[in-house]
């Protein structure tokens, strides 16, 4: 069983940045391929990014491309997505998600969970 705990949200205005972290324990990481997601209040999960095992791809949803960028650190359990230029429409609950297939973009692939972390961006 994975536990995943993401952390680095907040509230920052548009344009700013965040660095939001995934920690994993549990399992083996390197086993999991990663993702995040993201869930505004009434709205479906929406897929964000994921990032393969060995970080040799990655994946991206065309409403962030170019701003945000997936990384993990497999000595750390660890994946992070840094988001640049960020827009009031980024405002969402932020969950990262863990596969053992080879990345996905879609929520109903991905065995574990994180609670998630809040991200507001102000106008």
């Amino acid at each position: 069983q994975v536990q995943l705990v993401e952390s680095g949200g907040g509230l920052v205005q548009a344009g700013g940045s965040l660095r939001l972290s995934c920690a994993a324990s549990g399992g083996t990481f390197t086993t999991y391929a990663m993702g995040w997601f993201r869930q505004a209040p009434g709205e479906e999960h929406e897929f964000v990014a994921a990032i393969t095992w060995s970080s040799s791809s990655t994946y991206y949803a065309d409403s962030v491309k170019g701003r945000f960028a997936i990384s993990r650190d497999n000595a750390k359990n660890t994946v992070y997505l840094q988001m640049n230029s960020l827009k009031p429409e980024d405002t969402a609950v932020y969950h990262c998600a863990a596969t053992i297939g080879s990345g996905s973009r879609y929520y109903y692939e991905y065995d574990y969970w994180g609670q998630g972390t809040q991200v507001t961006v102000s106008s």
